[in-house]
């Protein structure tokens, strides 16, 4: 696999401080809310916890600085505001992320189903997420749990059913 770029300020000590300026914030949430992205598509993770020290996210070790809790769950929570976050737990301290919303990933999904023609036919999550024959797909490999949140999503407008057999999902598309 490619390695990681890392922007430029990730080796830059103030950008791991919550900045008091208020544009100067807004400007620093949005390259790390673009930076968690990037670095979890890379990683292709889909929970984060904030306890998770050792996460080079969270730790350059190189310049020896750390993402303070108080940024960090700023982060998540201008994640959370563009749709790209939701957190796990009442504590706030695990969170579930995703570089597409959710409502994008339902799009994906539903797109994929009317283009190879299995609209009416009753998928499986493992057949969506895993399967060979959407590899080319940009809702490959999505974590089941995520794309059971898309998948709600699609429910509600009434484009599918969601079914369960057996404890694992599968789904019907209209």
């Amino acid at each position: 696999t490619m390695e990681f770029q890392w922007p430029w300020e990730y080796t830059f000590p103030p950008f791991f401080t919550l900045q008091p300026h208020e544009e100067t914030r807004q400007q620093q949430l949005k390259v790390w809310a673009d930076l968690f992205l990037k670095y979890l598509k890379h990683t292709n993770k889909f929970t984060l916890s904030i306890n998770d020290q050792s996460l080079p996210l969270y730790y350059n070790e190189s310049i020896n600085r750390r993402l303070s809790p108080e940024l960090l769950l700023q982060v998540l929570e201008q994640l959370q505001r563009s749709g790209h976050a939701a957190p796990l737990d009442k504590r706030r301290q695990e969170w579930q992320v995703y570089w597409h919303t959710l409502e994008e990933y339902g799009n994906l999904v539903y797109d994929w189903i009317q283009e190879t023609g299995q609209t009416n036919s009753i998928c499986t999550f493992y057949e969506i997420s895993s399967g060979e024959s959407t590899t080319q797909q940009e809702f490959h490999g999505v974590d089941e749990a995520v794309l059971l949140s898309a998948l709600r999503l699609l429910e509600e407008k009434g484009k599918c059913e969601l079914i369960e057999m057996d404890g694992s999902h599968g789904v019907k598309f209209f």
